[in-house]
């Protein structure tokens, strides 16, 4: 069996702490069983190897979030890249593609997709097993899962399901309703319905069969470069809704979307995270700060508060789920992110009369790893090394670096950096453009670069 792990979202609800490079599933927010922090992604791996299932992992994701996943989880699992966004079908597609041309799997293997960031327990696991099982005994061509209401909620669509003659607890579906206001949920609850969690399971031979009908090609690389060529929509619309062999079978235990505020705070590591005091007089008060700078909470009742980077919200936990909107008022480039060799945060923006502008980040380097040999076509850039041991390629040479040093990158100058501690860099960069798009990236193999 093999599980693609869908990773995707824009990082507008769980802002300021998530943005476009940096979405909810990334957040060291949740409670580990050896009482360290982790996120959403690290949890649902973790619960993946810990539940037996006998299935490798492979994550479907955009490009910027490779890193973040890189950065959390090593390079133990696939991670196969969309060339850009375009809905759950073609990344599906993309991903069923690498399996077939990349790892070779044959046609009866069987596939189960699911979301990255559910907040469940084990009999979540069992229930896949269980779906995987009844494809490859026939029970349908295609196996979903279904939720067991507690709301009638309009964010979720809806399964009806049709008898169980055979009493399997395998259930034909009668017809899906995509996201009905509270009114017709209620209805729908009553009939026995069960919302759509986004779980599917499949041989590889039938979504091979179905991206065939849009493009055929000889290799991963072909479909990579011809992405564009499939429809952009939904699994479910393209996929799940026009099935003639489809069945689902209920989950029944403990199922959370934490992708707001308020219902993330119920399962948060602490109610007070980074420099924060929260007063004895406060009720119901959590508090994230990445800032350096503290906050205090006194007299606060029901709220939360994120201060990053990238701004600071101050809420009611009960309007946190209308933030969406008016984070989408903030078109600014991310200000924190995580990056496969550790993360950088943006400390400081400049803007002169003129139009040259600086920009100071602090980058902070795991031991052992590296930034890419490269250079700038329209910035250059100072590191200062404020702490730990390295290695600096400076056009082809090496030299050893350390804390007080101080390299000036000019315009063109090919540099890279080889952390040999935790080693942390403030770079300023300098110039009349300055994007993360500005980096012209070369070979170079550190294994053979000692001084």
């Amino acid at each position: 069996m093999r599980i693609i792990l869908l990773s995707g979202g824009s990082g507008k609800r769980l802002w300021p702490l998530s943005n476009d490079a940096r979405s909810k599933q990334f957040l060291r927010l949740l409670k580990a069983p050896d009482g360290t922090p982790e996120s959403m992604l690290q949890r649902i791996v973790r619960q993946i190897r810990e539940s037996g299932l006998d299935a490798s992992i492979t994550i479907a994701t955009s490009a910027a979030q490779k890193d973040a996943i890189t950065n959390q989880l090593g390079n133990h699992v696939d991670v196969v890249t969309e060339p850009e966004r375009r809905n759950t079908f073609p990344a599906i597609a993309l991903a069923s593609t690498y399996l077939s041309l990349e790892h070779h799997c044959t046609r009866d293997e069987i596939i189960v997709v699911m979301p990255i960031d559910p907040f469940t327990e084990g009999s979540y696991f069992q229930t896949i097993g269980r779906m995987a099982q009844a494809v490859e005994q026939g029970a349908a061509e295609l196996l979903l899962m279904g939720i067991i209401p507690t709301t009638p909620s309009s964010t979720f669509g809806y399964v009806l399901p049709a008898l169980d003659e055979g009493k399997t607890g395998i259930f034909p579906v009668a017809r899906f309703v995509e996201k009905p206001d509270t009114q017709v949920a209620e209805q729908l609850i009553a009939e026995g319905a069960l919302w759509n969690g986004g779980v599917f399971a499949f041989r590889l031979g039938y979504m091979a069969d179905i991206v065939k009908r849009y493009i055929q090609v000889g290799s991963f690389a072909e479909l990579h470069s011809r992405y564009l060529e499939l429809p952009k929509i939904s699994f479910d619309y393209e996929v799940v809704e026009k099935a003639t062999s489809v069945a689902v079978i209920p989950f029944t235990g403990s199922w959370k979307d934490i992708g707001t505020w308020n219902n993330l705070t119920e399962e948060m590591f602490d109610c007070a995270m980074g420099n924060v005091v929260i007063g004895e007089d406060a009720e119901g008060t959590h508090v994230v700060n990445e800032l350096d700078i503290p906050i205090v909470c006194l007299g606060t009742k029901n709220i939360v508060v994120a201060a990053s980077p990238d701004g600071i919200l101050v809420s009611d936990k009960s309007s946190s789920p209308k933030l969406k909107p008016y984070a989408l008022r903030f078109n600014q480039r991310p200000m924190y992110e995580e990056r496969r060799w550790g993360t950088y945060k943006v400390m400081g923006y400049n803007l002169l009369p003129d139009g040259y502008r600086a920009l100071t980040k602090i980058l902070c380097l795991h031991a052992g790893c590296n930034i890419s040999y490269q250079y700038h076509n329209r910035r250059e850039e100072v590191w200062t090394f404020i702490d730990g041991e390295g290695r600096l390629a400076l056009d082809g040479q090496v030299t050893k670096v350390k804390r007080g040093d101080v390299v000036h990158i000019k315009v063109g100058q090919k540099h890279a950096i080889h952390a040999d501690t935790l080693l942390q860099i403030i770079e300023v960069q300098m110039g009349s453009e300055l994007v993360e798009e500005d980096i012209v990236r070369l070979d170079w193999d550190w294994s053979d670069k000692s001084v």
